[in-house]
């Protein structure tokens, strides 16, 4: 039986306590023009759920490594993910004026230098990851691994692909199969590099891969059609984004495709998917199975 949910929100407060000091380290250097490193930290340390860390951490953890083992890596997702989130904010591509609470990257510092805040963190994210190398417990080879799975799910061939894909099917109608293939780019494919990190870092066995690959699938699935829900039926005040952009953009979503409930019911039923992937480690992989409920049972 899994761990209750008050176990949960304690086990992530303490982790977000770690990233986030790590990032708050990670994330200035002395040599760093001042106005970039400020862009780069308001985004960057402006708070979120830091799931991608957490889910490096958790992976990494069920293996026998500790957050501390893999914190370089943790951290290095978390500024891939921040700098998609800048860039998609632009008016070039979503043009959002709201993140995390308050005015996006490019509203605070222009359109320049958030291109810039963006462009610097996903290069700090690899030279951080370079770190991973020297932790004692990893070694060389297991992080020389992660760096290739993180590289691949950051770029064409992952979110930068679905990113693309997401701005072409503007205006147009897709169906559940282009849906899926979209958000399993856009938004699984990081997911999924950071579960398989924390367990290629581990040194976790082919069948572990396997199963935490599907697990990360199902994951990323449960939580993009929350997240669609949410455009829809959440409160701007909670998610900390503007609500209603899907339907102002004109892009397809599995509320569109399907209605609330069924998107809801969906989303469930991935995130139950998710955790049937986990089952064979019982109660060592509580934590993960737990984030699975967590994503679609969030307000933001």
């Amino acid at each position: 039986m899994d761990k209750p949910m008050h176990d949960l929100r304690q086990y992530l407060a303490d982790r977000r306590r770690l990233v986030d000091a790590a990032l708050d380290r990670y994330s200035a250097g002395p040599d760093w023009p001042p106005r970039l490193a400020e862009a780069m930290r308001y985004s960057l340390l402006a708070g979120g759920k830091r799931l991608r860390p957490i889910l490096v951490i958790a992976a990494a953890e069920l293996f026998g490594l500790t957050a501390n083992d893999v914190m370089p890596t943790a951290c290095a997702l978390e500024m891939i993910h921040t700098y998609s989130l800048i860039h998609d904010d632009l008016p070039c591509m979503d043009d959002d004026d709201l993140r995390r609470g308050r005015p996006t990257c490019h509203k605070v510092y222009g359109e320049a230098m958030a291109v810039l805040a963006g462009d610097a963190l996903l290069t700090q994210a690899f030279a951080v990851m370079a770190e991973q190398a020297f932790v004692e417990r990893v070694g060389p080879e297991r992080a020389l691994r992660a760096v290739a799975e993180v590289a691949r799910a950051a770029g064409a061939a992952g979110m930068v692909g679905g990113q693309v894909e997401d701005l072409e099917w503007e205006g147009r109608r897709a169906g559940e199969t282009q849906l899926r293939r979209i958000h399993s780019l856009k938004t699984g494919a990081l997911f999924r590099a950071a579960v398989r990190a924390g367990g290629l870092l581990a040194g976790a066995a082919d069948a572990d891969l396997e199963r935490l690959d599907r697990y990360a699938a199902q994951f990323g699935l449960a939580f993009q059609i929350w997240d669609d829900v949410l455009d829809v039926a959440g409160d701007a005040a909670k998610t900390g984004k503007g609500v209603g952009r899907d339907a102002k953009q004109q892009k397809s979503t599995y509320v569109s495709l399907y209605g609330l409930d069924e998107a809801r019911r969906r989303a469930r039923e991935a995130a139950a998917e998710a955790c049937d992937a986990l089952s064979v480690y019982g109660e060592n992989g509580w934590v993960l199975r737990s984030l699975a409920e967590y994503v679609v049972d969030r307000e933001s």
